[in-house]
């Protein structure tokens, strides 16, 4: 292997956002381009890798404080993947349901020793290889520390030639934690200290921006953004700029291809009306709607973060204003969010329908039979979802944030070349306007079936981006 990617994400794997469909997708599209490259997460007992067949290829330990922690490193047997995929099996820290959290949603209260223990497993094997990785790739936080333990610490110091790139996917968690816990480090020189330190915490964000040969994020507009808004770490990034790259992430068009998708009712085959309406018709057996409705659908986590809390105010707002338009909502999240979308649920049940859940397949099917696609996100790093609906011809309706701001050109305000609609603020009433927009974009006979198919053959591929990590790998190695 050329190219080893630490994550604590990787779909099919273990998926918990948009994390789980990069790393999953990245080293496929390196592969294929040359670049040898394997994926490495914890054994996490989720259904997917329940059903694998594993090979042992290392057994160790490591020290966590006064235990020694015993581990191994096993292979996905099979080809499935068309990439390496091993997993750090370490008894009583991984093997349970959920990648961050229990089913319930209920945090599991040792992170902090599950991330520690993971980048020790990792490095532990790394070290020991006959054949090392000429690069580590590091992804968010969980493995922020691997930067600097391959330079600063006596265990892993033989590992301090190979360049470390480290992905920040999600600037908001840190995952910092207080010095009290520095027991549970391995050893490391008392003089790099103030490296790992960052407003008197262990900040693993911090750590690996300070250390690592180079730091990119998912979007070129995300980096800039990181820059004035990264919870305290603004003037560190800015700092650190002469190596650092924004990246947009692309989608795996073999999972998401409308002329193959085993999910959908109707695939793709020469018509793009007759596989829209096809796959709302489908969609429409299960959420009752007048099928002249245009379908405006939410798909992700119930969040902040994802705009989620704008959600009751817009619906009600344009529903109550006589808009005839229809909303579906996937997805889960806070409570109090569940609560007001079922209670607005139940005001217009002819015109919302919620499915509060976590559904692979159901996204690809509302992906292929709504109208629009709404991310009203507070902070959108990247955003595979709304490349995932311009690939089967569903407009974007999003805030002009992020990778959506690199990813969605507002037709209206830039002419031809629009792929969808675009809002600034983040308000009840921006939004609402947006939707609007969206509403009279679907009643213009000649634009909405030209603007559907000019998305619809937009490039979002891998190959692209995969080269500008290509290049960036043979720069530091």
């Amino acid at each position: 292997m050329k190219i080893l990617q630490i994550s604590p994400e990787c779909y099919p794997a273990a998926k918990a956002g948009g994390l789980g469909d990069v790393v999953g997708a990245l080293p496929k599209y390196l592969n294929k381009a040359g670049h040898p490259t394997a994926v490495v997460i914890p054994k996490y007992q989720t259904k997917w890798l329940n059903r694998q067949q594993y090979a042992t290829v290392y057994s160790g330990a490591f020290r966590l404080y006064q235990v020694m922690m015993p581990f191994s490193i096993e292979r996905v047997l099979g080809e499935e993947l068309e990439y390496p995929l091993y997993v750090a099996n370490i008894p009583t820290k991984f093997d349970r349901p959920g990648v961050y959290q229990a089913e319930d949603g209920t945090n599991f209260g040792d992170e902090i020793e599950r991330s520690i223990c993971f980048q020790n497993a990792v490095l532990t094997w790394v070290r020991d290889m006959q054949e090392k990785p000429q690069v580590l790739h590091c992804h968010d936080h969980v493995t922020g520390l691997i930067p600097f333990l391959v330079k600063h610490s006596p265990d892993f110091k033989m590992l301090s030639h190979i360049p470390t790139v480290f992905t920040i996917h999600n600037g908001e968690y840190h995952g910092a934690y207080s010095w009290s816990k520095m027991h549970l480090l391995p050893f490391f020189d008392a003089a790099a200290r103030g490296l790992m330190d960052w407003g008197n915490t262990i900040n693993p964000l911090a750590t690996a921006i300070k250390t690592s040969w180079r730091l990119t994020t998912v979007s070129p507009t995300y980096l800039e953004e990181l820059m004035t808004s990264s919870n305290g770490l603004e003037g560190l990034l800015r700092g650190e700029r002469h190596k650092s790259h924004g990246i947009l992430n692309g989608i795996d068009t073999q999972v998401w291809d409308p002329a193959s998708d085993t999910y959908i009712q109707h695939k793709l085959e020469k018509k793009i009306p007759d596989f829209k309406n096809k796959n709302k018709e489908a969609l429409l057996t299960n959420f009752h709607f007048k099928p002249e409705l245009p379908v405006i659908t939410f798909i992700g986590r119930l969040r902040r973060e994802k705009g989620a809390d704008l959600l009751s105010g817009l619906i009600r707002q344009v529903l109550e204003s006589g808009l005839e338009a229809a909303f579906l909502i996937l997805g889960t999240g806070e409570h109090s969010i569940h609560q007001e979308l079922q209670y607005l649920r139940g005001r217009f049940p002819s015109r919302l329908d919620i499915a509060l859940e976590y559904n692979e397949g159901l996204a690809h099917q509302l992906y292929a039979g709504s109208d629009f696609l709404i991310m009203p996100s507070r902070v959108e790093p990247c955003g595979l979802n709304q490349m995932y609906a311009m690939r089967y011809g569903t407009i974007p309706i999003v805030r002009t944030v992020g990778g959506l701001k690199d990813t969605v050109i507002d037709m209206f305000a830039e002419g031809p070349i629009g792929r969808g609609i675009r809002f600034d603020q983040y308000k009840v009433g921006d939004a609402h306007h947006a939707v609007y927009r969206a509403f009279e974009l679907f009643h213009n006979k000649e634009l909405f079936p030209e603007v559907r198919k000019r998305i619809m053959d937009l490039d979002f591929s891998w190959e692209k981006s995969a080269k500008e990590y290509a290049d960036i790998y043979d720069q530091i190695i």
